[in-house]
């Protein structure tokens, strides 16, 4: 058993406002953590702020919440309110987000991803704290913005990551970083980034899709549709050549040149059993160990869906 464990809330298939017994639920079944995504379902404050309040032991994150979509002040306000909610026991995790969420959904421009996650997190770190900012950062300017209340303890700020500028920026003046869409063998080449900023003790989040208990083919093809879904976006795309993945190659060929459906019988099986965990839920709990030895500090069980979600739930808890 890991000393952390979490699960990626809402559990998707069952609507939010019915998940309480089950969230209320999760620390006798082993679960540490629960930490939430933001990309076109619910937002990432809500469901944390009634899990606050369901389950009370539950240490939550944020994974993340795009640094382009909210106001650098409200993104301030909302985190010192969560952090108010379950003091010390909330992490608050920023990031660029993608092009595709952040001007095709919500029609802002996404220029200098690094320069904007970099200026949140400089302006947060003071305005956290309880400080009055008064500051030109390079992509906006705050003039005399401070919180009425400053939560106590300050929460950490962990910056999502992928390809090295971003893993140092997350090492050295976060707190540590969150990564997504990654398998257990590239935990090597991504933590150095981020520990070896004087913080070998950097927190490592990372957000592991499972499919426990699903038979493999059909697991397979769920993987395949999901993959090819994040892996064309530029910055998941740029984040796997980076780590040397080109059995991807033939598949981003055929996406670009339209031809959906090939691509998607281009992805070896071999990258959907590193990035979809899948098998008997005991063989699935082992795989995300695996992680957990490589370097990861919080493993973040994400349910690619299908079935009963509170049965995967209960399927998954560390045992």
């Amino acid at each position: 058993m890991t000393e952390r464990w979490g699960i990626t809330l809402p559990l998707a298939g069952l609507p939010l406002r019915e998940q309480r017994e089950v969230v209320a639920g999760l620390p006798d079944l082993g679960y540490t953590d629960a930490w939430t995504g933001e990309a076109g379902g619910t937002d990432g404050f809500t469901p944390l702020v009634l899990a606050s309040q369901w389950a009370p032991a539950l240490r939550l994150g944020t994974a993340i919440i795009p640094a382009f979509t909210r106001g650098p002040a409200t993104v301030a306000m909302s985190a010192a309110t969560l952090a108010g909610l379950a003091p010390g026991r909330f992490a608050l995790g920023i990031g660029t987000s993608s092009d595709v969420i952040v001007r095709n959904w919500n029609g802002i421009p996404f220029d200098e991803p690094y320069a904007r996650t970099r200026d949140l997190l400089r302006f947060l770190r003071p305005a956290l704290a309880g400080e009055k900012v008064e500051r030109e950062y390079p992509s906006f300017t705050i003039r005399g913005f401070r919180l009425p209340e400053a939560p106590d303890p300050t929460p950490p700020v962990l910056v999502a990551a992928l390809r090295p500028g971003m893993l140092r920026l997350a090492g050295r003046e976060g707190d540590g970083a969150i990564l997504n869409w990654l398998a257990a063998t590239d935990v090597a080449t991504v933590a150095p980034h981020v520990r070896g900023q004087g913080k070998p003790d950097a927190e490592l989040v990372a957000r592991i899709f499972v499919l426990p208990d699903v038979p493999a083919d059909e697991a397979r093809a769920l993987g395949r549709r999901a993959i090819a879904a994040y892996l064309n976006v530029p910055v998941y795309r740029a984040f796997h050549e980076w780590l040397g993945r080109t059995e991807l190659a033939g598949m981003w060929k055929l996406w670009a040149d339209g031809d959906r459906r090939g691509a998607l019988a281009a992805i070896p099986d071999e990258v959907v059993d590193a990035l979809i965990l899948h098998g008997p839920a005991e063989s699935v709990r082992e795989q995300v160990r695996a992680y957990v030895e490589a370097g990861i500090t919080t493993p973040v069980l994400a349910p690619l869906g299908g079935g009963d979600p509170v049965a995967t739930v209960r399927a998954l808890a560390p045992r």
